[in-house]
């Protein structure tokens, strides 16, 4: 299943680092009595030299155990979190270690085989980053969680090629940047430049990608290589408040701020030359552009509204969980049901965003060097979310089981036809 259903998700380069989001312990969260570091460390299995295995009772209420991958670097990492969090008093608020989180994700009701934690797994909000969990549809009991998807829904990766070399690009490196600052909006707040009327809002976040590819704003092509087509079709924007739409009307087409980025970069090594045929991404020198973001200030607020729903929700129907942070809604309930219905249509958001940002790259590159996007070959390559929830069919315990997968901060790992 985690092999399967999972992968860490990609970083444009070396010097660009994910921030770690500020997680708050609520006092009590964890108990009144807190372990020794060693103590701790009894529940954690080495595997191998890359896996552990978290053992049930780590955390109270496991359902499962939990598993994360690790290199040397990265386990030093992630045990002196631990470690650290092992000396605090137990009244004392603080970051919950990754750790801690992944196995309060494994006491959440119908969850299957393991609480996940991939590579660069760190602290987030009820969720690690980089934690994946897979709960049985067919199970009343099991639940969707906002924190497992996060705040900016549908925050993914695109990868654009081109056909230009690094020697191209040098003797123009400063004025095709600045083309790209003054085609793309960046930073808190930033406003798009792309022309959107309410109407045109609500097809966006009923159609996704369909919508940019009817306003002219994307290639047919284009939908083949995102994942899901750059479309929810379980999407509802009825289930979208005014309030996030209002946040999310005139930031279509920006790329906001924090770890989120437009970056021009180059092939460096290519591991498989026949792969990178296929994908045209196949000489060393070679140019593309990265796009990072997601569904700005209306998946923010989509989250928001869904977290204080399902508050209510869990109070009514008796849902416990370890931290407040992982607010949970049986996924066959009225809250579960709008969540993934907003949800979807935020995600909706995010493929127009960046098929937006996309539109807009393309201009900034044409304009530069006088062709046009076509003649230099600026195909998209993938698409990938690494901040979504969504139903799928796996083998689990040989048996095929339709499941609600949460991945944050992960991807799918796509085979071959994907």
């Amino acid at each position: 299943f985690d092999a399967a259903v999972a992968a860490p998700r990609g970083r444009a380069c070396a010097p660009i680092a994910r921030p770690r989001e500020p997680h708050v312990v609520v006092a009590g969260a964890m108990g009144d009595s807190k372990r020794s570091f060693n103590e701790e460390m009894g529940f954690c299995k080495r595997e191998s030299s890359t896996c552990y295995e978290i053992k049930q009772g780590f955390v109270p209420g496991m359902n499962v155990p939990g598993k994360f991958y690790v290199n040397e670097a990265l386990e030093r990492l992630v045990f002196d979190e631990l470690r650290s969090f092992s000396r605090q008093s137990s009244n004392v608020g603080g970051f919950l270690p990754a750790i801690k989180q992944i196995g309060n994700v494994a006491a959440l009701p119908g969850i299957v085989k393991y609480s996940i934690g991939l590579p660069d797994v760190h602290s987030g909000y009820g969720f690690a980053i980089g934690n994946v969990a897979a709960f049985d549809m067919g199970n009343p009991e099991s639940v969707v969680s906002p924190g497992g998807v996060g705040f900016d829904i549908n925050c993914g990766v695109r990868l654009v090629r081109t056909n230009l070399l690094l020697s191209d690009v040098l003797p123009v490196k400063e004025r095709l940047a600045q083309s790209l600052f003054d085609h793309i909006p960046v930073g808190v707040g930033s406003q798009g430049i792309i022309p959107t009327r309410q109407q045109d809002l609500e097809e966006a976040l009923q159609l996704g990608i369909d919508w940019s590819l009817r306003e002219g704003y994307a290639w047919p092509e284009d939908k083949e290589h995102c994942e899901e087509y750059g479309r929810m079709l379980n999407a509802d924007p009825n289930k979208v408040s005014s309030r996030a739409k209002k946040r999310g009307l005139p930031q279509l087409g920006t790329l906001g701020a924090g770890n989120h980025y437009a970056e021009i970069q180059v092939v460096d090594e290519i591991y498989d030359p026949f792969v990178a045929k296929k994908m045209g991404v196949d000489q060393k020198g070679q140019v593309c552009i990265m796009i990072h973001s997601g569904s700005r200030g209306l998946g923010h607020q989509v989250a928001t509204d869904a977290l204080v729903e399902m508050e209510r929700a869990m109070a009514r129907d008796n849902i416990r969980t370890n931290d407040r942070q992982l607010a949970c809604a049986r996924i066959n309930s009225p809250e579960g049901d709008n969540y993934m219905k907003g949800m979807s249509a935020a995600a909706n958001y995010a493929w127009v965003n960046r098929s937006s940002m996309t539109f807009l790259t393309r201009q900034a590159f044409a304009k530069v060097f006088n062709q046009s996007p076509e003649d230099l070959d600026m195909h998209v390559i993938y698409d990938v979310s690494h901040n979504i929830a969504k139903v799928e069919e796996h083998m689990v315990d040989g048996q095929c089981k339709q499941l609600l997968v949460h991945r944050k901060g992960s991807t799918r790992a796509f085979p071959p036809h994907h």
